[in-house]
């Protein structure tokens, strides 16, 4: 009985529909172009990568394509802040985050300027392009940062709404998102900032992700519902501001976590996670996440089976972790 309920709220998520995030991303950004005339869009030369089209066409005046300067166009957006304006900011999330870090933190960070710091090609699944592209460090980098919201959808429709959603947000905000396609299985309406999205009730195991590893949560709680093991799985979309109170409440059902994130194991979602439960209801975890390394030059699915963080580890995470209750 336990698997059949479990598996027929899981069997409403299907892959059927593949696409990309950044995908999303660029159609949310045409759209909230539409809404709010204050709404102006920055790249460093990634127009293209980062779906960033539609906005142009419909929007030339309001683009400004500063080239291969990063550290600039993040001074353009925090000035452009103080005419009223609501800039996003485009290019791949390693460009986004460790190249400019200190443009951030000093002209963006420091004094609340309500720039949107939109960051594509996160992670492993970046791809052939390797190590010097990839970035597995820049939750951890954005979500210490003073007034810094960090938001990282899972899907195409999640992350359109994200974008959307950050225009109306004041104050500095990192957005997180992909190259490949990946399953498209999520409704805009249900995106809130800074609220968990509850994708299965279960009573076994809380699995936590983020970003593309919460499709991966999906097969693994589909392929653990067959052993008659029910896993709650949770989208944590938002980093910070955490969902504390969904952490602490799907736990203290659980009483075990997992976390699934495409990002190194320390500074990112699972040491978050790890805090809200140390303070509050204390629980064996486990950190599905990449160990403390750089990536490498590879195809996407390879890297994340390579590194951990696939499936199979979501589900030998969840076994691990029920060992210890």
């Amino acid at each position: 009985m336990l698997e059949q309920e479990t598996l027929s709220m899981l069997d409403q998520y299907t892959d059927k529909d593949k696409k990309e995030t950044r995908g999303g991303f660029g159609a949310g950004l045409a759209e909230v172009a539409r809404r709010n005339e204050k709404v102006v869009a920055l790249s460093a030369d990634l127009a293209g990568s980062l779906r960033m089209d539609e906005f142009i066409k419909e929007f030339p005046a309001r683009f400004i394509q500063v080239g291969i300067a990063e550290a600039n166009m993040m001074g353009v957006a925090a000035g452009l802040t103080i005419g009223g304006m609501i800039p996003y900011t485009g290019t791949f999330a390693n460009f986004s985050t460790g190249r400019v870090y200190d443009q951030i933190r000093q002209s963006i960070a420091y004094s609340g300027k309500n720039v949107k710091i939109c960051a594509s090609h996160a992670g492993l699944t970046l791809g052939e392009d390797g190590a010097t592209h990839q970035i597995l460090e820049d939750i951890g980098m954005m979500k210490m940062l003073p007034g810094m919201t960090v938001i990282v959808p899972c899907d195409f429709n999640q992350t359109k709404a994200a974008t959307i959603a950050i225009a109306d947000h004041n104050g500095p905000v990192y957005l997180r998102f992909g190259r490949p396609k990946t399953p498209n299985f999520t409704r805009e309406s249900d995106f809130v900032i800074g609220k968990a999205q509850l994708l299965s009730d279960g009573t076994d195991v809380s699995i936590f992700a983020c970003g593309h590893l919460v499709w991966k949560a999906i097969e693994a709680a589909k392929i653990l519902a067959e052993k008659n093991i029910s896993c709650e799985v949770i989208n944590i979309h938002t980093i910070k501001p955490l969902d504390e109170e969904a952490i602490i409440s799907s736990v203290k059902k659980t009483n075990c976590a997992v976390t699934a994130e495409e990002h190194n194991k320390f500074g990112g979602l699972g040491e978050s996670i790890a805090g809200v439960l140390a303070k509050n209801h204390p629980a064996p975890i486990e950190m599905v996440a990449v160990n403390d390394s750089f990536g490498e030059s590879g195809k996407p699915e390879e890297l994340m089976t390579k590194y951990g963080i696939d499936t199979p580890n979501v589900v030998h995470a969840v076994m691990r972790v029920l060992s210890r209750k």
